[in-house]
Formats: structure tokens, C-alpha cells, sequence
């Protein structure tokens, strides 16, 4: 008889502990394929697809959705199809301590089970991390994160050579499977199910847009935005009756779950207060010049423009080679003993607004960027996160963060740095005010820059020469742009 396989709910990455069910995308009794998708499921940094490492027949969902699942815990249950064959279509699964278990029974001939293999695991590492960027099969980061003794990174299972018509066959059912009940051509990706399960969309009376009527995203946001349908919000406070705060003496009206980006945020924010000694310090800068010279380029170039934060990020990324004290880490040993940590590089940092909560992806190698290329990082990670497709390699690898909180109309924010880095500069809103050019009064565009740093790995005078680096050249960006 086949042995039933148990997939643990692995490692998603930067040392995640659990994450929360979203949705199953298989059900009981399913019959599914190595690397198909089998869950939705929302970590405290992105939402993920989880594959399964089993080929066969789905006996056991472990969780419903909305559960928090814990990493290492039992997600699904497979019987592998047709004895024990399954065990060759299958890839190891994670143990709890990180470890990849074998599927192999023992004595197996299979060549992945010599001790050839070992020696070529880099290899076939290095070939799926290949596969993973050109987008091919279902990545699923983090996968198979090892404790020490483990092979690093999953590798695929060798290809068995499949008769078209039955390869056709599986494919087919495996479209099936995402398809809306009553509708067979409505084949809806997770995002697009997602979005019509948080605004209360019914995806079974709307025609998609898309071949064989493919449900999209644009389909979706019609019906949201259409004054017919009125979306329902994703979470609506919830009055419990009878229950009176202890306190206030007032009736609890709801009761919101602290997980998610939210619980990730106060996890981080009170450990930055409570390790970090930080200290403020800030200027008003007059941004005239800045802001003349972008709209002299945007006039010749209107489609190909940095926007405002791109030209600060990279006053920014040249102030921190200058004071590379702002650009490090602070490290204390088990053994009590400390150090600064300094990179060799820059991964810029910048806060983002999404519906999912605060969220600060970073720009690898920003140093190395033009204002031009940054402006285009900018926009394409805040599409990322806002989507909530950012890897979590993406969102905790920052030196250092930047801040525009001037989108929210404020003039400055004492902000909490971004542990572990440490120190965060918050770029204020742009405004006309009354200053002092050449002995006269004129009008002029001003802004606030602030800069909270970490008091153990620099003192006021390093932390004002870099906050006087970036002002003066917000002031006169040509002279400092011609030595970048």
C-alpha cells in the first residue's frame, strides 16, 4: 500500500513562524500534480501560492481559511497514485527543523538517493534559482530553508516522459479545478479571486473580458467602481452586545485580530524603540531649484521624468558614502559583545502606503543607480507590494530607509527607524512659504527633512553633515548632480 505523504508548511522566508490560510485551491479527493498549486496563504510580508512536493490524491486539508497556520505544521495530506510510484514524482518536503525529509523509501535506486547527489545539489540549486527568474514553474520562496545539514534549495523532479493526450488530460483538469462553478471559461487567477472575495464581487454573474471568457483584474474593478454594486468592505467592526469596557465604562464595539503586516509592524516598531537610542535632527529646506529643474526636464522629456523622490533618493545614496556610519548595523553577540556592521553597498529602503498595511521594499544596489533608474525601482516595487506579490527577500533587505510621508500632506514625523537598520530620513510635502533669498522676502518652495538616527553608531555631527549633504543639494542640485 501507498504510504499517505504529509506536506509541512515550510519555511517562507526571512524566518517566518506562521502564516495565515487564505484560500485552499484544492479540495478532498483531488487528484494533483508535483508543483501545483494547493494554497493561498498571507505571510506578514507578501501572499504566497503554495505548491505541493506530492503527486496524488488530496486526503486531508490541515486548517480552514483564516487560520494561522504554524510553520513546520501539517498543511496537506496526499496518497500518492499507483502504489509507489508517487514517491518519483515527488520532491522532499521540509521537516520541522528545516531539514529536507526524503520522500524515498529506503533501499530506493532512484539516483538522487546516492551520495552523488550531494555533490551536485549546488548545481541543481543553481538551476531552479535560474528557472525561478525566467518565471518558469511555481517558485515558492524560501522553500525547503535548511537547518544546517539539509539540501538548500528544493530541486525539480527529473521529467518522465508523458503521452501528449494523457499530459493533455491532466492539464485540462488541472484548468478545471480553477474555474468558477457553472461558468468553463471563467478561469480566474488567486489575485483576481482575492479581490472579488475582500470587495464581496459574486464572480459567477460577471462575462470575463479575456479569451474564453477569461475573468481579469480590469473586470473585476468595474464591477467594484460600478454605483450598481456596492463592495463590501473587508473588515467591518462588529458590535458585541452586552460587552462594556472594564475601563471606559463604554460598550466595545469591535474587536480587530492583530496579525498579518499589522502584527509584523508592531513586532518591529516596539523593538526599534525599546533597542534603539535614537536621536532627531531636521532642517527646512528650500526646494525651488529641485523642483524647477525637474519640471524644465519633464517639459522636454514628459514621459521619461524622474519624479521628485527619485532625485532625493540619489542625494540620498551619494550623502551615505560620504557618512558611511548611517549605512550599517548594530550588532550585539550572545556572548554580550558588539559591533557595527558596514556593507559594501546600498539597498535603499522606502516606505510604501498599501491596503495591507505599511510596508518598506528596498532597492538593491541603489548606489549604483542613476536617478533615472531609481525613479523606475520606485514604481515598480510599489506595484509589487500594493499587489501584494513582494518576496520577502525584497522587503528585508534595506540599509537604510527613506520616507515621503509629505504624500500625506504633513510637514514632519519623528519617525521610528526601521530595525535593524539605523537610520530613516522622512521627506516632508513640498510648499510655498516665506523665505529669505539675497536679503528679500520671497515665496518659495520649501520642505522638511528629517533624520532619526541610532546614537551608538554616530554622534550629532555625523548625522547633521549628512542631513546638511542631502538639504544643500536639494538647494543646488546641478552643481552636486554634475559630480554624481
Amino acid at each position: 500500500m501507498s504510504e499517505t505523504k504529509v506536506f509541512l508548511l515550510p519555511d517562507l522566508g526571512e524566518g517566518l513562524t506562521e502564516a495565515e490560510l487564505v484560500n485552499w485551491l484544492v479540495s478532498v479527493g483531488d487528484v494533483i500534480r508535483v508543483d501545483q498549486p494547493i494554497a493561498e496563504v498571507e505571510t506578514a510580508k507578501s501572499m504566497v501560492e503554495v505548491p505541493s512536493p506530492y503527486a496524488g490524491t488530496v486526503t486531508v486539508l490541515h486548517g480552514e481559511p483564516g487560520q494561522t497556520l504554524d510553520v513546520g505544521k501539517p498543511l496537506i495530506s496526499v496518497l500518492p497514485v499507483g502504489g509507489g510510484s508517487a514517491a518519483d514524482d515527488a520532491a522532499p518536503a521540509p521537516s520541522p527543523d528545516g531539514i529536507a525529509a526524503s520522500s524515498m523509501p529506503s533501499g530506493s535506486d532512484r539516483p538522487d538517493a546516492t551520495p552523488r547527489a550531494a555533490s551536485s545539489a549546488s548545481t541543481a540549486a543553481e538551476t531552479y534559482r535560474e528557472e525561478e527568474k525566467a518565471g518558469s514553474g511555481n517558485v515558492l520562496i524560501g522553500y525547503g530553508t535548511p537547518g544546517g545539514g539539509g539540501t538548500a534549495r528544493r530541486t525539480r523532479a527529473p521529467r518522465t516522459t508523458v503521452e501528449p493526450d494523457a499530459q493533455k488530460a491532466a492539464d485540462d483538469l488541472l484548468l478545471l479545478r480553477t474555474r468558477v462553478p457553472g461558468k468553463l471559461g471563467a478561469v480566474i487567477s488567486p489575485l483576481v479571486r482575492r479581490m472579488a472575495r475582500e470587495h464581496g464581487v459574486d464572480l459567477g454573474n460577471i462575462h470575463g473580458s479575456g479569451d474564453s471568457g477569461l475573468i481579469m483584474r480590469k473586470d473585476v474593478e468595474a464591477v467594484i467602481s460600478s454605483p450598481v454594486v456596492e463592495a463590501s468592505p473587508v473588515v467591518e467592526p462588529v458590535e458585541t452586545q452586552g460587552a462594556v469596557d472594564s475601563r471606559t465604562g463604554l460598550g466595545i464595539s469591535s474587536r480587530t485580530p492583530v496579525k498579518g503586516v499589522r502584527k509584523a509592524v508592531a513586532a518591529n516598531m516596539s523593538r526599534s524603540r525599546s533597542e534603539i537610542p535614537e536621536a532627531t535632527v531636521w532642517v527646512d529646506v528650500d526646494a525651488t531649484a529641485l523642483v524647477e529643474l525637474r519640471a524644465g526636464l519633464k517639459k522636454s522629456d514628459p514621459h521619461n521624468t524622474p519624479g521628485l523622490l527619485a532625485f532625493i533618493a540619489r542625494f540620498v545614496t551619494a550623502g551615505l558614502k560620504r557618512f558611511p556610519d548611517l549605512n550599517t548595523r548594530f550588532e550585539t553577540a550572545a556572548d554580550g559583545s558588539q559591533e557595527i556592521v558596514g556593507f559594501a553597498g546600498i539597498n535603499l529602503g522606502f516606505a510604501a502606503q498599501t491596503d495591507r498595511g505599511l510596508m518598506v521594499p528596498s532597492i538593491r544596489n541603489a548606489d549604483k543607480l542613476s536617478a533615472r533608474e531609481l525613479d523606475a525601482e520606485i514604481r515598480r516595487l510599489t506595484a509589487v507590494v500594493r499587489e501584494g506579490k513582494a518576496m520577502p527577500e525584497q522587503l528585508g533587505s534595506g540599509t537604510f530607509t527613506l520616507n515621503n510621508y509629505g504624500v500625506f500632506g504633513v510637514d514632519g514625523s519623528a519617525a521610528i527607524i526601521n530595525h535593524p537598520e539605523v537610520a530613516i530620513l522622512g521627506v516632508g510635502r513640498i510648499m510655498d512659504k516665506p523665505w529669505v533669498v539675497n536679503g528679500e522676502l520671497a515665496v518659495r518652495k520649501v520642505t522638511e527633512l528629517t533624520l532619526t538616527f541610532d546614537h551608538r553608531v554616530c554622534d550629532g555631527g555625523t548625522a547633521a553633515g549628512f542631513l546638511r549633504f542631502v538639504a544643500d543639494a536639494i538647494e543646488n542640485p546641478g552643481s552636486v548632480l554634475a559630480d554624481l
